[in-house]
């Protein structure tokens, strides 16, 4: 199946983006901006997207014709796709805990880990912290990826509602709902007594299969189909709920999720999705 190749970067220069389109055989490219470029009709090649990757190119091969006009919702993780961090080794490193809870954490993207489970061990390290610890998480580390307003700008622009689906807790999703006028948010929520955290997590764990549900349930109330959604996201968690959606976007994730995705963004930031859509 012929496909078009979109090639993106922020380090490289043009004229290196037009060396690897002619390497994957295109004869005719579009100039998309000075930092990327569209070349249509051309068979998938691994290999290509592995060449570009050395260069710090971000390369994908979508349906040719495919457009942001052909979707009607993105869905996002939070925690290393929306934002920079992973809030609760943020908030393990106002216990001190930051190095074991990050190895717990990584392991769990990894997928080496059960979430849940692995989310109840990370949870129990911090019992006792006090609850002003997560405000001042959210004030002084959360920050918004790369790209990432400049992405919801334009599938605003566009007509797509959004989600922010997140195996990490309520009290960013809410904040990051309102500074950011997100439509749906579903997170894990924090047992709080007398002011400090107890150590558990209240109700449902939001995990891999928790996160696909989400997305199923927000396509349901819109009345679209899933293959409508662009789903983000950066770890094992994330794979569910990208396998159901009509284009996957791996920011910044692990191997195991950038081979799933239909487009892997190591470079460009968020708002590359948009691009490789024109």
């Amino acid at each position: 199946m012929t496909t078009r190749l979109v090639l993106q970067t922020r380090a490289a220069d043009y004229a290196t983006l037009e060396r690897l389109a002619q390497q994957a055989g295109a004869t005719r490219t579009t100039r998309l901006s000075d930092h990327a470029l569209r070349a249509e009709g051309l068979e998938r090649d691994p290999a290509l997207i592995e060449a570009a990757h050395a260069l710090a190119v971000d390369a994908c091969y979508l349906p040719a014709g495919q457009s942001l006009a052909d979707f009607k919702l993105v869905a996002m993780d939070m925690d290393s796709t929306l934002i920079t961090i992973e809030c609760i080794d943020e908030i393990a490193d106002m216990q001190g805990l930051k190095p074991r809870v990050a190895e717990i954490t990584e392991a769990a993207m990894r997928g080496e880990l059960d979430f849940s489970e692995s989310l109840r061990r990370r949870v129990a390290l911090l019992k006792g912290l006090d609850f002003g610890a997560l405000q001042r998480v959210y004030d002084e580390r959360l920050q918004i990826s790369l790209g990432g307003e400049a992405m919801l700008a334009a599938v605003k622009a566009a007509g797509l509602k959004t989600l922010l689906v997140s195996g990490g807790f309520t009290f960013f999703t809410e904040r990051l709902q309102a500074r950011l006028g997100l439509d749906y948010t579903h997170a894990n929520t924090l047992e709080v007594e007398d002011g400090r955290l107890t150590g558990r997590v209240l109700g449902t764990i939001v995990d891999a299969e928790e996160k696909k549900r989400s997305v199923e349930r927000v396509c349901a109330e819109m009345g679209i189909a899933t293959s409508q959604a662009i789903v983000m996201g950066d770890g094992a968690n994330d794979l569910k709920m990208m396998g159901i959606a009509g284009l996957s976007v791996a920011f910044r994730a692990k191997p195991v999720v950038r081979l799933q995705a239909s487009i892997a963004l190591n470079y460009v930031g968020l708002d590359g999705v948009v691009t490789a859509l024109r």
